[in-house]
This record gives C-alpha cells, sequence and structure tokens, in this order.
C-alpha cells in the first residue's frame, strides 16, 4: 500500500475527530498516521485518572478504540459510499499501570485486499487491529478491536 500523503493524513484526522466526539473530550490525538497504522496519544491529566493515580482504564480503552478506528477510516475511507465501519468486539489487556503519557499504536492484522474482497461478495468483512498501549517505560496494555464494514441498505 503506498504511503499517505499529507492532505489524506489531514482528512483522516479532522474526519475522525470531527466524527467521535468523546476521542475529541478526552483530548485524545494524533502522533502519526497512515495506511493500515495510527498512532494517538493521551496527554496524562488528574481528570483521567483512577484510585491509584495513573490513567484509568476505560480511558486507556478510548485511546485504544480511537487508535483502532483511526486505521479503518484511514484504509477503509474510500468505501464509506457504501459501508459504513462498526465495532464488534474488543479484547482488552492491561500489563500495569500507566504512568504519563500514554500512546495506542494500532495496526490492521489482515491485508486490505482480503477485506475488500469480502465487501465485493456482499459480504460484511471482520477487521481485525492490534493495538499496543505505551507509556515512557514500555508496553502497559495490549487490545485486539474487531471492527466490519456494514453495508449500506439498498
Amino acid at each position: 500500500m503506498a504511503k499517505m500523503n499529507a492532505e489524506t493524513a489531514e482528512l483522516t484526522q479532522s474526519g475522525f475527530l470531527g466524527t467521535v466526539p468523546f476521542a475529541r473530550t478526552l483530548g485524545v490525538a494524533f502522533d502519526d498516521i497512515d495506511f493500515g497504522r495510527a498512532v494517538m496519544r493521551l496527554a496524562d491529566r488528574p481528570e483521567h485518572h483512577d484510585h491509584l493515580a495513573s490513567p484509568h482504564a476505560g480511558a486507556l480503552f478510548t485511546l485504544a478504540e480511537s487508535a483502532a478506528g483511526a486505521v479503518v477510516l484511514g484504509s477503509f475511507g474510500d468505501q464509506l459510499g457504501r459501508a459504513f465501519p462498526v465495532v464488534v468486539s474488543v479484547e482488552a489487556r492491561y500489563d500495569r499501570s500507566a504512568v504519563g503519557d500514554v500512546t495506542a499504536e494500532a495496526v490492521l492484522a489482515r491485508p486490505r485486499e482480503e477485506i475488500l474482497a469480502e465487501l465485493d461478495e456482499g459480504r460484511n468483512p471482520e477487521i481485525p487491529l492490534d493495538v499496543e498501549l505505551r507509556d515512557g517505560g514500555g508496553v502497559v496494555g495490549r487490545v485486539r478491536v474487531t471492527s466490519t464494514l456494514r453495508l449500506q441498505s439498498r
């Protein structure tokens, strides 16, 4: 897949943040975006903390799900006329408490071409995305988000 140009990256970022108010509410921001990959950041803010004074699991979940959603939008935005993305399942593992700012790096875990072939066959393809959550000390958790492209009603 070709590298995402700056204009497409900006459209993906603004489109995502324009349609996901909760991500904006938390202050989730983009660090990097490309076809099949996104890195997003959640700044360390006391209002995001849990009882351990670290980022709340719900905030980390939102960060991970947002990065996965950005990958779907960036990789399949050209299909929005015939299908819309929907999360169908999430599996999260938190390995340790995060400290400070946290990033989520999401990657498409299946070739785009396979997903598009299923969509062309009239199916709602599964889109697996692997997300790593990291703070300054390394990995704090891993999330598997499975989305689909649901065909528009005809």
